[in-house]
């Protein structure tokens, strides 16, 4: 049983039991969370897809981690007009423990 949530812009395939690292999403360690904008739902057999979303589908769980990823390095260059600018970025992200998939 899985299903295709959407959260910060971006969709993810998330199960029961499972970690997923999502957009960074406001609060604390241990706080459930509910995600409402299920775009599909599949049980193995049958597969249910929303037009935009699934109304009577919802995705529980609850936050693990609140951290950054690994610094990705933007180095930019013109050749020969001594440009250079090197910059770092790290993305903030919420680890989140999938608890259940409900259907109304």
């Amino acid at each position: 049983m899985y299903a295709v949530i959407s959260t910060g812009g971006k969709q993810y395939k998330v199960s029961e039991g499972e970690t997923v690292r999502v957009e960074k999403i406001t609060g604390e360690i241990g706080a459930p969370i509910s995600f409402d904008r299920v775009l599909m739902f599949s049980d193995g057999e049958t597969v249910n897809v929303g037009q935009p979303t699934l109304t009577n589908v919802a995705v529980t769980g609850h936050i693990v981690e609140q951290g950054k990823a690994k610094k990705v390095i933007v180095f930019k260059q013109k050749r020969r007009k001594r440009y250079r600018k090197k910059q770092g970025h790290r993305q903030q992200y919420t680890a989140l423990k999938i608890d259940n998939i409900k259907i109304s």
